[in-house]
Parts: C-alpha cells; structure tokens; sequence
C-alpha cells in the first residue's frame, strides 16, 4: 500500500512554520498556538486557541484536530470536540478548543504546539428507507452493556 499525498493549500498568517510532522511514521501534524500574549486556563476552563492558519482542504476530505498525549497525560490538558472536525468548506482560520482537566493552571505561549492534524478521507451516505434492518449478534445493545 503506497502512501497518497493530498495538497491542501494553506495561508499561513503566523510567524510559525507550517504544521508539521514529528517523525516520518507521525499520523498527525503538530499545530502551533499563534498568540500575542500567553493565556492561562484555569482549571476546568476551556479557551479557543488561535493558529493563524487558514486550509482549503479537497472535497471528500476532512481535517480533524485530536489532543496531544503528552499535553494530555502530563497536564491534564485537552481538545473538546475531539475530533474536531474542519469541513472541506470552512474557510476561516483554525482554532483549537483546549480545556484544563487538571487542577492547576496552564500557560500556553505563542508557538506551543497545542494540537494534531490529521487529513482523514469522507464518504458520504446515500440514505435508503426499509421496514427492517437485518439482526445482529449485538441487537440494541447500548452503553455498557458488555459489562466492566
């Protein structure tokens, strides 16, 4: 299986380079905080982080925004909405929805990386009206109900 690289055009409007990869096995493009002052969020606080960068991303794809784990395992900080998902039509610029899950406050500074991109394929649903859909092992089955 190849890897398919897709060109999404980007206005950069930060001092930051482009999001990037870490590592070439990276799934994930680390996007920076562009900010002219630190902000702080308290505790349980969320706060929508500007980037200063605006996609135009192909149709049939998404770009979703996921958490960084070291953010998130060392200082208990997140994305809301996660993933976080920007159409192939929104045109403004980025920003990531961070909370404090922790119970100290935490500073982001301008080029803190805050988040990850990842370019994900869309299919689109053709609905199809029936009576009846097919049983499964599961059935209705909701949350839960496997047990612990």
């Amino acid at each position: 299986m190849s890897n398919q690289n897709i060109t999404v055009k980007i206005i950069n409007l930060s001092d930051h380079s482009h999001p990037e990869y870490a590592t070439a096995g990276a799934s994930g493009l680390d996007i920076k905080a562009n900010v002219t002052e630190p902000i702080v969020i308290a505790p349980l606080q969320r706060v929508a982080v500007p980037t200063g960068i605006k996609v135009e991303i192909p149709l049939g794809f998404e770009i979703q925004i996921r958490p960084r784990s070291g953010l998130a395992l060392n200082h208990g900080i997140t994305c809301l909405n996660t993933p976080g998902t920007i159409d192939s039509d929104y045109r403004g610029e980025i920003k990531v929805i961070l909370i404090n899950l922790s119970e100290k406050e935490y500073t982001v500074s301008n080029g803190d990386r805050i988040a990850q991109m990842v370019l994900a394929s869309v299919e689109k649903i053709s609905w199809e009206n029936v009576s009846l859909i097919q049983d499964s092992e599961r059935g209705s089955g909701g949350f839960g109900h496997t047990g612990k």
